[in-house]
């Protein structure tokens, strides 16, 4: 029984973020999900109390996928330059695999749900910055940028980057693809600072 309800749980987040995949969709309600899945809104809530916390367990699969992915780079690379340029990119395809994410992650799916969703994605964030300065500061111990260089300043901008070519991907109905130009970009954002290092050359 709790296997099937755990089941049904996961069919219902599914739906969800099937729909949050069309960018010319209307706001999402719970009539619209129990719809798409043929029950009653009354079979939604006997598995989660409000479309509210529907989205913060989206929110938490996006937040494990990510540093997930983010431990493993930093667990398989020893070099801080190249950590920093993965994870850049890794951040960069992950909106293209899972675009309805993205309207969560970037605010415009919850933007009338509950605050404290938004908290939660500010949170992913800031661990996001946090774990750019500790490959930083490992760039730093390796000698590949200078003792006084500002890491917190650089890796803030690093992380708006990112941000911002999120929101365009959502803006733009999944059509400006996130990673486009990052070959020509990452020397921008990379190269002036990082010592010459072959992880961060065409």
């Amino acid at each position: 029984m709790a296997a099937r309800k755990s089941e049904r749980r996961a069919e219902i987040l599914q739906s969800l973020a099937t729909m949050l995949e069309n960018p010319s969709a209307e706001k999402i309600t719970t009539s619209a999900i129990a719809s798409r899945l043929n029950v009653s809104e009354a079979a939604l809530y006997r598995h989660f109390a409000s479309k509210a916390q529907m989205f913060d367990e989206l929110i938490e699969y996006i937040e494990k996928t990510l540093f997930s992915q983010i431990n493993k780079i930093q667990s398989d690379t020893l070099d801080g330059a190249g950590q920093i340029e993965q994870i850049l990119y890794m951040l960069l395809r992950f909106a293209e695999k899972n675009p309805g994410m993205m309207r969560v992650i970037t605010g415009e799916a919850i933007v009338h749900e509950n605050d404290r969703l938004q908290q939660r994605v500010n949170q992913i964030f800031d661990k996001l910055e946090a774990a750019i300065r500790q490959s930083f500061r490992i760039a730093q111990l390796a000698q590949q940028i200078e003792r006084d260089y500002d890491i917190a300043a650089h890796a803030a901008v690093l992380i708006a980057f990112v941000a911002g070519r999120w929101q365009l991907f959502v803006k733009t109905g999944f059509k400006s693809l996130p990673h486009k130009h990052w070959d020509g970009q990452k020397v921008f954002l990379l190269g002036s600072a990082l010592l010459a290092q072959p992880q961060v050359k065409d």
